[in-house]
């Protein structure tokens, strides 16, 4: 067997509103959390809770991410500015 060896380059990667979609995944997590709250003893007599618990890290790690992704798109940004150059 001859090892597989790709026949095209690959595609450049796709940049989009990467900050709106962490942010709105980050809301999804904490409305399904908040939406579940109210059957608390529901999950707790069928052992189910993970189910809330599993929500609200998502939650939290999607606060991590919004901060991440805030940082690398300020660090892009300052990055392709053009720079100044003060003559001597």
């Amino acid at each position: 067997m001859t090892k597989w060896t790709p026949k095209h380059e690959a595609p450049e990667p796709l940049e989009g509103p990467v900050v709106a979609t962490i942010t709105g995944g980050t809301i999804v997590w904490f409305v399904l959390f908040l939406v579940q709250l109210p059957f608390y003893d529901w999950f707790d007599d069928h052992g189910h809770t993970w189910w809330l618990w599993t929500c609200l890290a998502g939650g939290g790690l999607g606060l991590i991410g919004i901060w991440y992704v805030r940082r690398r798109d300020a660090a892009i940004k300052r990055a392709a500015a053009p720079r100044v150059t003060v003559p001597e």
